[in-house]
């Protein structure tokens, strides 16, 4: 009984002398508040036993303290655990947001999925494709950032994507982290000086790269030195392609000082850069030395009678080529240098195209010579060549020849009927068996009766899948007489798929047919209602 009224009595005295705020009022106050979260906690003396362990109230000798010591620690515990748990299924308002830890934020492939399903792509660690995805400078810096767990990347496309420009640096500095990295495609990217520069430091770090395509970025013009110039010995570049960049005569110079490296170059398009002519004068050393080269596209590059002289020198000695496009160079048809004839020492060659190049009547019938030697050739542009109307003859030779021809284009050239039963004998007589694309459109010229021989005989054709026979855009006329010769025939050629014949008249009966012929086959014949 003493001791009890000697511990009520130390109690009423510490009442009186504790202040409304005290410690102890703190302690009572979260313990209550710890035992109202949860109706179904055990009492949880221990809390206040702790709280009076530093003050002596003569506890019985007869009771040994090391065991109460045990019995309360092992108590708490206990109690400790059952908070624990209450907490985790109710939660517990009164305490701060629990931070998450590294073991539990999202991993870097998370990170990557993440990035990939908020721009609508599958998510693909070998090959990177987020070609006109409407990327922003936050969402390029972004996908910088997550490099370093694509160790596998082999391909990154971000062509059509304007945002690209000005915020390339952030992404090849992290290039080191993907060096199996094979293709970079940023066509259209409103690239800027700055980062052609970065890009040319990033080809050290990326040694396995073999595509590089910067087409249609018109600032690389005049900078293209900042790239080019970063390029190593030993390069594995295969295809470079700069197509319509604004270069001029002194980026092709600076290309011609790289090519010393790119002896694994397949692949060189520089085509679409008008101002580019007159910067091929110093090639011909470096250009020679690309003996794997297999495509050369310098189409629409006017190239002036001096690029003329070392293309003529240098091209024959590509013997590795097989597509060659000149097209748009009216000096390839003028010029007193024979490059065409000397076509005749690349027998590899699979495409020539030579559309639009004002070709006369010498440079055509020295490509005609030169084309008897070409005896894999598959793809024959000769569009927008005048001179070809009524010489088509100066080819039968070359053509009986070409039995691997599968695509010839003569649009506008002036045909005449000639020329179409030129083509129509040579089928007859078993030539151009594997001939598929056929485009006569725009020759405005060819009779109505050389159109009616062309459709009788065009049932030969048993290869052909495409076909334009249409006019001008500023021509009309009836097909009348051999409109029966054309349906006949086209029931003849199951391969075609597509006709094109705009500009053509037709009777509203005439009409019904094709639209008929085109449901019942599932063709698609193109013809103006």
């Amino acid at each position: 009984m003493e001791e009890t009224d000697d511990i009520k009595s130390c109690q009423d005295k510490h009442k009186e002398n504790t202040p409304k705020s005290s410690p102890f009022d703190f302690v009572i106050k979260q313990f209550q508040g710890k035992r109202s979260s949860s109706g179904k906690r055990k009492e949880q003396p221990s809390a206040i036993k702790e709280f009076f362990r530093g003050f002596d109230f003569g506890k019985s000798e007869g009771k040994d303290r090391r065991e109460i010591e045990k019995t309360e620690i092992n108590n708490s515990g206990d109690d400790d655990q059952s908070e624990k748990q209450d907490l985790s299924a109710e939660g517990n308002a009164d305490e701060p947001p629990r931070l998450v830890s590294e073991e539990e934020s999202p991993s870097g492939k998370e990170r990557f999925n993440q990035f990939m399903e908020k721009l609508g792509k599958k998510p693909n660690t070998k090959n990177l494709d987020l070609n006109n995805c409407a990327l922003s400078a936050a969402d390029v810096i972004e996908l910088a950032s997550l490099l370093p767990f694509l160790p596998e990347l082999e391909e990154i496309s971000l062509s059509w994507n304007g945002c690209v420009g000005g915020t390339l640096k952030s992404l090849t500095v992290q290039l080191h982290h993907v060096n199996l990295l094979k293709v970079l495609r940023l066509n259209n990217c409103r690239l800027t000086a700055e980062d052609v520069t970065s890009l040319g430091e990033a080809f050290e770090v990326v040694p396995q790269l073999e595509e590089l395509d910067l087409s249609w970025n018109s600032s690389v013009g005049g900078k293209l030195s900042l790239l080019t110039k970063k390029l190593q010995k030993g390069c594995k570049l295969k295809l470079l392609k700069i197509t319509d960049c604004n270069l001029m005569a002194k980026d092709g110079e600076s290309l011609d000082t790289a090519l010393q490296h790119l002896a694994e170059l397949r692949k060189l398009d520089i085509s679409g850069n008008k101002e580019i002519g007159g910067g091929f004068k110093d090639a011909t050393v470096h250009l020679a030395s690309l003996k794997n080269l297999e495509v050369l596209d310098l189409h629409q590059c006017c190239v002036t009678e001096e690029d003329m002289t070392v293309l003529s020198q240098v091209i024959p000695l590509l013997s590795s080529l097989q597509k060659l496009n000149l097209s748009s160079n009216k000096n390839v048809g003028v010029s007193s240098y024979p490059l065409l004839g000397r076509l005749r020492f690349l027998p590899k060659l699979k495409s020539v195209a030579i559309s639009n190049c004002g070709l006369g009547e010498e440079s055509f019938s020295s490509l005609a010579e030169a084309a008897l030697h070409l005896p894999e050739l598959e793809i024959l542009d000769l569009s927008w060549n005048k001179c070809v109307g009524g010489n088509l003859k100066l080819l039968w030779e070359a053509l009986k020849l070409a039995t691997e021809i599968q695509v010839l284009r003569l649009s506008s050239c002036n045909l005449v009927a000639e020329d179409l039963a030129l083509l129509t004998l040579l089928m007859q007589d078993g030539h151009l068996a594997r001939l598929r694309k056929l485009d006569l459109s725009y020759n405005n010229n060819v009779s109505d009766e050389g159109w009616a021989v062309f459709c009788q005989g065009l049932a030969v054709f048993k290869e052909l899948s495409e076909l334009d026979i249409s006019l001008r855009p500023s021509s009309c006329r009836d097909c009348g007489m051999w409109f029966s010769e054309l349906l006949a025939a086209l029931t003849k050629l199951p391969a075609l798929a597509e006709l094109g014949m705009q500009r053509w008249v037709l009777s509203e009966s005439q009409r019904k047919r094709l639209e008929n012929f085109n449901e019942d086959n599932k063709r698609n014949i193109r013809f103006d209602c």
